[in-house]
């Protein structure tokens, strides 16, 4: 059955969701600017939508005596369930960055169509799932928007850096620090667990194997398994082009983070996160 091409429909309003891995497939602040030429009116990161999330784990972990798994990659909650459906009850029951963040966007922007780009078929499957529905409207992987960016003829777009509102304006929540998300051990290096884990009680896996390995004969002392499907983390997904390496992918990663870190944000810019201070969201994962 041929695949029915995606479309902005004109009179409705669209906003990009960008899975943190974006940066090591796409030029920044380029990536944005094309968006925006493509139709979208809004466009965010996960950035807070994974802040949300580690303040779910970190009450978690606080009081937890028993293993506790990770569920920010689908991939893994599919591996378990499949093969280890022993652990099902150990994994955490917290939404992904990915959906905490359609949950925060539909709140706030709720007229607007929300589309998920997404670096690997494990999280487009997530976005697609049903009990999602409500919050995700479309998805696009990292490759299919190469195509539409091309088929539209913006891969050679121009972006200036000072024009804010053209090219770097994600419209964001807000929060910079969580960018390492899509690195191996982001989670455990942004969630602030200093203090709540004791040395050895957690355990940074990525890539299937090592963790199918671990789950086999896992070790009595850990408490928190930081685990991703792919090697590397999120920037290992299979939508990422081969082009670069690993090694390449985590350098731009943190290039990126850096940038953000010495950024100067316009306050405009950051006037969503009073949208959010009364908001609680419901994990359902």
């Amino acid at each position: 059955m041929k695949k029915e091409a995606f479309y902005l429909e004109k009179g409705k309003k669209y906003l990009a969701m960008l899975a943190p891995s974006f940066i090591a497939e796409f030029e920044y602040p380029k990536i944005v600017a094309q968006l925006r030429k493509l139709g979208f009116d809004k466009i965010v990161e996960l950035t807070f939508g994974a802040k949300m999330v580690n303040r779910e784990y970190h009450q978690l972990l606080s009081k937890t005596k028993n293993l506790l798994i990770s569920s920010v990659c689908p991939g893994i909650v599919e591996l378990v369930n499949k093969e280890f459906p022993e652990f099902k009850k150990n994994i955490i029951k917290v939404d992904s960055p990915m959906v905490a963040t359609a949950k925060i966007s539909k709140k706030v922007y709720p007229n607007h169509k929300v589309v998920f780009l997404s670096p690997c078929n494990f999280k487009k499957t997530e976005a697609l799932n049903k009990k999602n529905k409500k919050y995700i409207d479309f998805v696009l992987d990292f490759q299919e928007l190469k195509q539409l960016i091309k088929e539209n003829g913006l891969e050679n777009m121009g972006c200036s850096n000072k024009s804010y509102d053209n090219c770097a304006g994600f419209d964001k929540f807000y929060n910079e620090y969580t960018r390492i998300y899509p690195l191996s051990g982001g989670l455990s290096k942004t969630a602030h667990l200093k203090g709540v884990l004791k040395k050895g009680e957690e355990k940074i896996i990525d890539g299937f194997i090592e963790v199918r390995n671990f789950l086999r004969n896992p070790y009595k002392k850990v408490k928190f398994l930081d685990v991703t499907f792919c090697r590397g983390g999120c920037i290992g997904g299979q939508f990422l082009s081969l082009s670069s390496n690993l090694k390449q992918r985590h350098r731009r990663v943190l290039d990126y983070l850096k940038k953000g870190n010495s950024q100067k944000i316009p306050l405009a810019k950051k006037g969503n996160i009073e949208k959010l201070k009364n908001l609680k969201l419901k994990f359902t994962n």
